[in-house]
Order: C-alpha cells, then structure tokens, then sequence
C-alpha cells in the first residue's frame, strides 16, 4: 500500500471515530430519577415494586389467547416453548422434575416481574400492567392455585401462597 493510500485510510479511520463519538450518549453524569425509574422495575417477593393495576383469570384467557398461546400452547401446556401448568408433586419423585408456574416457582411475584419484563417474546415489556396481572392471574388459575373469580392486584399478588413455596432453601453469602 502506497503512503498516500495508507494516509487516506488512516483519515477514513479518524473521520469515522469522531462521527462515532459525536453520537455517543451522555456518558460520565449521573442518571436522571426519570432515566433510572424506566429500568427500575425489580419486584420482590413481597410484592414490594408492584404496579397499581388488575386483572382476574377471564381477562387473562383472552390476553393469553392473543399474545401467549402461539409459544406456550392451549392452556399453558407447552409446544414450542415452556409448559406452564401442571408438574405438581413431580419434584420431589425420582423421575425428571417438570419445572412449570404450578410446581417449582416460589412467588407468585416472580411471575408478574417475568412476565412484564420478558413477554410475549417478540415484544416484550409491551404488555400493559393489568395485562400482566390478568396473564398472571390466568395462568395461577391454570394451575389450581387461585379460583377463577380471584382478583390480581397489588393488593392480593403477593399473599398467593405457591405450592413451592418452600422447596427453596436460603442460600447465605456470608458463609
């Protein structure tokens, strides 16, 4: 490569460094509450963080029949991606565990906190909040774990007692 090819390159390479770097974001300043409060989203298993919003099991079948049914089946049972209903009593046998809502999940909590952060696939985090309390609250009916005229709310999400609740053991970092 003659020089004056390597110093139109090398000028190719500096031009587009600086374009680049003139389309970076603010980095280097801290972070507006408003930026923060998009990404804070965490909801813990006693339902602190958990959105004003409702909905009960007959909300959710339709919501789940628009959005969720393609991925997750009739029912919630499976094909082609996870079962979410049934498996209850297999974790404790010697065959294969059937990890679903019903049988291994700990809090109800952590169902809302999924779904509203990773569903439906192809678009996650566009499920509006009483979506996702009526999504959760059709699936948890699914499962036997509430009755079909319960209510999710703020409120009522995090008293759901899971039939695993605890077949978790806490894990202890100060060890």
């Amino acid at each position: 490569m003659s020089m004056p090819s390597c110093l139109i390159a090398a000028s190719a390479v500096v031009c587009l460094s600086v374009a680049a770097l003139a389309e970076m974001p603010d980095l280097g300043r801290a972070a507006t509450p408003e930026e923060v409060a998009v990404w804070d989203i965490s909801i813990g298993p006693d339902s602190a963080g958990l959105p004003p919003g409702s909905g009960g099991p007959q909300q959710g079948e339709v919501v789940y029949a628009a959005k969720c049914l393609p991925c997750h089946g009739e029912k919630g049972a499976g094909k082609p991606n996870d079962q979410l209903v049934g498996g209850r009593g297999t974790l404790t046998g010697d065959q294969p565990a059937v990890k679903t809502v019903g049988s291994f999940w700990p809090y109800a909590t952590t169902l809302f906190d999924y779904v509203r952060r990773a569903m439906p696939f192809d678009a996650p985090k566009s499920l509006s909040n009483d979506e996702v309390y009526a999504v959760c609250a059709y699936v948890l009916q699914l499962n036997g774990i509430i009755d079909r005229s319960a209510v999710m709310n703020a409120q009522t999400l995090g008293k759901v007692q899971m039939p695993n609740h605890d077949g978790f053991v806490p894990f202890s970092r100060l060890q």
